[in-house]
Formats: C-alpha cells, sequence, structure tokens
C-alpha cells in the first residue's frame, strides 16, 4: 500500500476539482480525503495500491475541465495514530 499527503496549487476551487478528484479516486480504489484550503489550494491524503495512487495523483496534476493546477506536491504520509495517517500542516 502507499500512503501519500498531497498539496495542490492554483486556481482549482469552483470547477468542482474535489468532488471530481473524490469520484476518480474511487474509480481507481483509492481511499483517503479531499478537502478545499482557504487560499485556494487542495489538500488531500490518498491511500491504496501503487499503481492506483500514482494514476489519481497524475489527475490530479492534470485536473478537471477549468481547473489551473500549478503544482502537485506529493509526500509520503507517516501512518499515526488510529486513522493510519499523519497530516502535515503547511503555512
Amino acid at each position: 500500500m502507499k500512503h501519500v499527503h498531497v498539496m495542490v496549487r492554483g486556481r482549482v476551487q469552483g470547477v468542482g476539482y474535489r468532488f471530481q478528484t473524490r469520484t476518480q479516486a474511487r474509480r481507481l480504489g483509492v481511499t483517503g480525503w479531499v478537502r478545499n484550503r482557504r487560499d485556494g489550494s487542495v489538500e488531500a491524503v490518498a491511500e491504496g495500491e501503487p499503481d492506483a495512487v500514482d494514476a489519481l495523483l497524475a489527475w490530479m496534476a492534470e485536473g478537471p475541465p477549468g481547473a489551473r493546477v500549478e503544482a502537485v506536491d506529493a509526500a509520503p504520509a507517516e501512518p499515526t495514530g488510529a486513522d493510519g495517517f499523519e497530516i502535515r500542516r503547511t503555512a
């Protein structure tokens, strides 16, 4: 299994990015969560088979029509606690 913490920068809110990312993750068999942040970025944690997680990251870099993704930064999530993830906060 592969666990990643993902930050997506760019103009991605208002184009259904979060909903479509969830839909794509389910299609690929990836679990986790995704949320919009106040600064306009999107934060996510994904877990699944390595190929499926990599496919989701590639999709996130492209985004749905209308998304202006500047960068997708992914770092391994460190398993801790009951939910299995340490959520890394960014400034």
